[in-house]
């Protein structure tokens, strides 16, 4: 017997009275099953992810809102010293960021990197101007450190004059007044692999000769007297032809650097008056005060390894964000302490004799990630130029058949033009200059080379320190207008 029917919101005899909620709901075409549900746990397997997705999140949350929270805290500090009114003819507050590469990472950038994300926020804040340089190989920013101190020496010395046009620009500045300016910025440092190089490119700057020297001329001609370029059937060099002649772009490679061909004619007498000058004069006694140097700790994770500190650093960037902002603060606040010399200094040599101590031993645990096959560094780049040179000799064998006409281009070489000899020489010494450069820097970087020390740095280094009661130094610039 069929129920009659009941009027809405009237549910049939035995079922509890619908409220006027579900009584909307009943015409959405909604299962009435669905409102009959009741909550209940996710399963095991759910409740495993849900619960790992909300602690990753969370962690991660935590930490960005950490180094937001520290960034600012520092900015505030600081922001006041961009207020300080200057001059507008003088120049601001300066320092120079140095990042070496880190051995066997290909973006050689690394360390510049991390000075724009954890340590100029805070330099900006403060009104500091900078300048970043990067060395994209080994050996690169102690070679360029040492050019500049050797370039210092000369003006120091009277061998070079500022030029005329500099004097007549309205921000020229007198050599002492442009070294004061100097001192009061600083040298930011950043890991050990620059302090390395920054050390080894004073020691050489402040230690050699003031002749110039064209390195890549010199080892042109050592390379031109090793035979490996000699022809035993008599021939000397490709003939010269229409097709074989250097094209004029070949003129400015390093196979012509002793042609010179970009500077003017030297005046007469200068080539006999420089080299007397310059090898009267002997390497100074004392160093003169050099920037204070602030040391920055750095360490790139690379390598399949090294995944799961990667992983860590990831989810931990707050201690990076403290120790760039520390690091800032103290560039800033300008103030600093002489440099701890190693207790154990060879006198001879100049260098530690036995473990490296005082500021000499910063951030010596980061050589600790440096990859195993570092340890093959000088023997791999042995075996690439042994198969250089191995594939020389055919390739130069084709570049004077082809000169001399004694055969044709094949159709490979017409679609793909073999090098001549001019352009085979060029090649090899640049391949050479890398090899070489790569090798002497390596020496320099290697975690069995300690830092180098010269002893007439006692008086002239100093390190940025955490300033004492948030005081700026007396020393810090105040320049009015």
């Amino acid at each position: 017997m069929v129920d009659a029917a009941k009027p809405d919101g009237q549910a049939p005899a035995g079922q509890p009275k619908l409220s006027g909620f579900r009584v909307a709901l009943r015409y959405t075409g909604i299962p009435p099953s669905w409102l009959d549900k009741r909550p209940k746990l996710p399963s095991r397997n759910w409740l495993i992810f849900l619960s790992v997705t909300s602690s990753i999140t969370g962690w991660y949350i935590y930490d960005r809102r950490q180094c937001k929270k520290i960034k600012q805290e520092y900015i505030d500090k600081v922001k006041d010293l961009s207020e300080v009114p200057s001059n507008p003819l003088d120049p601001p507050r300066k320092v120079t960021v140095y990042g070496a590469k880190w051995p066997n990472d290909e973006d050689y950038e690394q360390g510049v990197k991390y000075f724009r994300k954890y340590v100029k926020p805070i330099l900006v804040a403060a009104a500091v101007d900078y300048e970043m340089i990067s060395g994209k190989r080994h050996g690169e920013i102690a070679r360029r450190i040492s050019e500049e101190v050797r370039k210092r020496r000369r003006l120091d010395a009277g061998v070079d004059q500022v030029p005329e046009v500099t004097k007549a620009l309205p921000t020229y500045k007198p050599l002492p007044e442009l070294r004061k300016y100097e001192l009061e910025g600083g040298i930011i440092i950043v890991g050990r692999q620059t302090f390395k190089e920054v050390m080894a490119g004073l020691k050489n700057g402040w230690t050699d000769g003031l002749q110039r020297v064209d390195h890549e001329e010199l080892l042109a001609q050592e390379l031109a007297d090793d035979g490996q370029f000699d022809e035993e059937d008599g021939f000397e060099g490709e003939l010269a032809s229409p097709k074989t002649m250097p094209k004029l772009a070949h003129l400015s490679t390093p196979a012509f650097a002793g042609l010179n061909m970009s500077r003017p004619p030297p005046r007469p007498g200068q080539q006999m008056k420089e080299p007397l000058i310059t090898e009267a004069i002997d390497p100074p006694s004392s160093i003169p005060p050099i920037p204070p140097l602030l040391l920055v700790p750095f360490i790139d994770y690379i390598g399949f390894t090294q995944i799961p500190l990667m992983i860590w650093d990831f989810f931990n960037q707050r201690h990076k964000f403290q120790s760039g902002a520390e690091s800032a603060y103290r560039l800033i606040m300008g103030q600093t302490r002489p440099i701890l010399p190693p207790s154990d200094v060879d006198p001879v040599e100049g260098t530690p004799t036995q473990t490296e101590t005082g500021d000499l031993s910063f951030d010596k645990q980061a050589e600790q990630y440096y990859k195993k096959s570092l340890d093959n560094f000088s023997s791999n780049v042995e075996k690439e130029r042994k198969k250089y040179y191995d594939d020389l000799s055919g390739k130069l064998k084709t570049a004077r058949e082809l000169a001399r006409g004694t055969r044709e281009l094949t159709k490979d070489e017409e679609n793909r033009p073999p090098p001549t000899e001019v352009e085979l020489r060029a090649e090899r010494l640049k391949k050479e200059q890398r090899w070489r450069n790569d090798l002497q820097g390596w020496d320099i970087v290697k975690p069995s080379q300690p830092v180098v020390w010269d002893d007439r740095f006692r008086d002239s280094i100093r390190i940025f320190v955490d300033p004492k009661d948030g005081v700026l130094s007396d020393d810090y610039p105040t320049h009015s207008s």
